[in-house]
């Protein structure tokens, strides 16, 4: 799905193994975030399907460095000899080869680095085409996160700081034992703007802002009060995203696959006194009952759109 936010800058609505991409169209395209890598051919091909010709990209913006939004960053570059702008802590992640912090190395995902040549710091204004948009830090998912802001049109580029009924993962083990209350903070923030309408890095677009802050805090309040619920939301969706980036993984090898992994077995240690074995067959006894995945032949498949 594709909608015209104003006048050739689009909103391009993907699924869950890629985030949702920005537009603007013309002689020198600006993108905003990029996918997940091992999709790149069908981002590719829903970009050329609007007009673009991607050696024509002059700027890619990321919200974050998470591999769902700079997929698509390094072979656009080479095709276009693009620019790509981050948050500063985003670019030194880049820089300093860091595919821990961004998260790549510990869920095990498909990523490339690039070059940064542009840092986008708190409350500086980015320029996308006539539209001036501010960034606004949103640390929390996210160390490097930020949320893009409109004030003329009241719009959210809200990223994976604010979904509308849902809120993404926390990865304590990463960012820090004090994400909770940096994304606390980040809500807050979001809380002040004037918006009228909100484009997530996942989902479609709404139009009650604070009505998804409101969920969002609920869900955090939450985690607050009980901590197992980090780590089985995050079981829950990190299976089902591995799933997604390779699916048709074979059910007998699939236990050993996680356990080989830094996040299950950390995760696990964690939050549930190191019952690997027991948690894996509770979650995905669930995840096959509310049929997020299914067996065939043997092999796991997730149904949810990537």
């Amino acid at each position: 799905m594709a909608e015209e936010i104003l006048k050739n800058f689009f909103f391009i609505e993907r699924g869950y193994l890629n985030g949702n991409h920005f537009l603007l169209r013309g002689e020198q395209p600006i993108l905003v975030d990029t996918g997940y890598l091992g999709d790149f051919t069908r981002t590719r091909a829903l970009l050329e399907g609007m007009g673009v010709d991607l050696s024509s990209v002059r700027l890619i913006v990321n919200t974050h460095t998470h591999c769902d939004h700079i997929g698509g960053n390094a072979i656009i570059q080479e095709m276009s000899g693009c620019e790509v702008a981050l948050h500063p802590v985003g670019r030194h992640f880049i820089e300093s080869g860091d595919d821990w912090s961004t998260w790549w190395r510990y869920y095990d995902q498909e990523a490339r680095f690039f070059k940064c040549a542009h840092s986008i710091g708190e409350g500086d204004t980015v320029p996308i085409g006539p539209y001036d948009f501010k960034a606004i830090h949103t640390p929390g998912h996210a160390a490097d996160g930020i949320v893009l802001y409109h004030p003329p049109s009241g719009t959210l580029l809200s990223s994976d700081t604010l979904w509308e009924k849902d809120m993404a993962v926390i990865t304590m083990r990463i960012e820090g034992s004090t994400a909770l209350f940096a994304h606390e903070e980040s809500l807050d923030k979001i809380s002040s703007l004037d918006v009228k309408r909100v484009y997530p890095g996942h989902g479609s677009p709404f139009s009650d802002c604070k009505a998804a802050i409101g969920e969002a805090r609920k869900r955090l309040g939450v985690y607050f009060r009980e901590r197992e619920r980090i780590g089985q939301d995050l079981l829950k969706r990190i299976v089902i995203y591995t799933l997604l980036m390779r699916p048709g993984r074979e059910e007998e090898l699939f236990y050993d696959q996680l356990m080989a992994t830094p996040w299950f077995r950390e995760t696990v240690d964690h939050y549930f006194n190191s019952e690997h074995a027991l948690k894996y067959k509770e979650i995905m006894e669930y995840l096959t009952t509310k049929r997020l995945i299914l067996r065939k032949g043997g092999t796991l498949y997730s149904t949810v759109k990537p």
